[in-house]
């Protein structure tokens, strides 16, 4: 059976247990303490109207509004080291958004959903496969399911957890992070890989556009009209898109079994490919280059040769189709020495010239297929 709460009377309780006692209770064992108390309620909670909108809310005025919210708690569900994602969002919902409650004990724990942790004011310690680290103001982790963690929220910090189910990741936001760029390929590959732990990590110096974009996504998991949901969806792909858009430099990764250093080649890569040579790249960290290149391939799918021409040919399309740039000046912005070397390699790619793709595609949707083979690369027959 389903009680009710604010946000505001569950966290006043939490911390008064913790002030009187020493002791800290995770969010299951702090309902079921309520429960016993007669303090929850069994009326339904009141809804906020759909018009509400939050966007232009500081996070202490946010925080006022979330103080007045109702949960709805279970006193059935215990604590339990693995989360399913039934237990925790609501059934009508693929995305949700909470205010991490404070002063709670720490219990590491696996789920089979996203978690996205965006630290909105103060600090909070990840607690991840047994290694532990501080994060601040500004910084979004992404954690993968099936990945051990805790956070642990300082006192009066502001964190908010948005969690997702698997299902919607791999519909709804697949086509975004499968884009042509390196990085939306590793986050896809990676954050879709159970077999491994891992999380992403982005740090935002002007959080102003995440706050506005996590506030409304919350207030959307509070309304109960039907676009409510889509509309919260619609907010965490705004979300994505801003990240990979602005803060892709900043974006570090961590893989259990491999380790965190890769990724910063990877980055290194997407930002420096052209002009980058394999020898170069091996001696600026430090790897042998047959090493680097089993890395590589391994983690890409491809060898350093062609996955530089993959990312080269990703930007001359962009240019093709998005701009009016010569093909001498497109060849030197992706790092060919010559238009002829360039068209070359574009025509060996494409089955057609770049100024025959640019007249082909300039109007119509791109067709380019992120990491494709050369057989994938080629049109269909009879295709124009």
């Amino acid at each position: 059976m389903a009680y009710y709460i604010t946000y505001g009377e569950f966290q006043r309780h939490m911390k008064e247990y913790y002030l009187r006692t020493g002791n800290r209770m995770q969010f299951p064992e702090m309902t079921d303490y309520l429960y016993r108390k007669g303090l929850l309620l069994d009326t339904p909670p009141h809804r906020l109207p759909a018009s509400e909108m939050f966007g232009t809310l500081d996070n202490d005025e946010f925080n006022e509004v979330i103080d007045d919210l109702v949960l709805t708690v279970d006193p059935a569900l215990k604590a339990s080291f693995s989360v399913g994602e039934n237990a925790i969002i609501p059934h009508s919902r693929d995305v949700f958004v909470i205010r991490h409650p404070r002063y709670t004990r720490p219990a590491p724990h696996t789920h089979n959903y996203f978690e996205i942790n965006y630290v909105a004011d103060g600090t909070c310690t990840l607690v991840f496969e047994k290694t532990t680290r501080q994060l601040g103001k500004g910084e979004i982790c992404i954690i993968a399911p099936s990945s051990e963690h805790d956070l642990v929220i300082d006192d009066d910090s502001t964190v908010f957890c948005i969690m997702l189910r698997k299902s919607t990741f791999d519909m709804t936001f697949f086509s975004l992070l499968s884009r042509k760029d390196l990085l939306s390929y590793f986050f896809r590959t990676t954050l879709q890989d159970d077999a491994h732990a891992n999380f992403l990590l982005f740090f935002a110096e002007n959080t102003q556009w995440i706050n506005e974009i996590v506030h409304n996504a919350m207030g959307e998991s509070y309304k109960n009209d039907p676009y409510s949901n889509s509309c919260c969806i619609s907010w965490i792909n705004l979300l994505f898109s801003n990240l990979l858009r602005n803060y892709s430099k900043t974006l570090q990764f961590y893989d259990y079994q491999m380790g965190s250093d890769f990724s910063l080649v990877l980055q290194y890569i997407q930002h420096n490919y052209q002009n980058l040579t394999l020898s170069s790249l091996a001696e600026l960290f430090h790897y042998s280059e047959p090493h680097l290149c089993t890395l590589i391939k391994q983690n890409t799918g491809h060898n350093f040769t062609g996955l530089v021409k993959r990312l080269r040919m990703a930007e001359a399309v962009d240019y093709l189709t998005n701009t009016n740039l010569k093909i001498s000046e497109i060849a030197e912005r992706v790092g060919y020495n010559s238009a002829d070397h360039f068209s070359r390699v574009f025509r060996k790619t494409y089955n057609m010239s770049p100024l025959e793709y640019r007249k082909e595609h300039s109007n119509t949707e791109e067709t380019f297929i992120p990491f494709a083979t050369n057989e994938e690369l080629k049109p269909a027959p009879g295709s124009n």
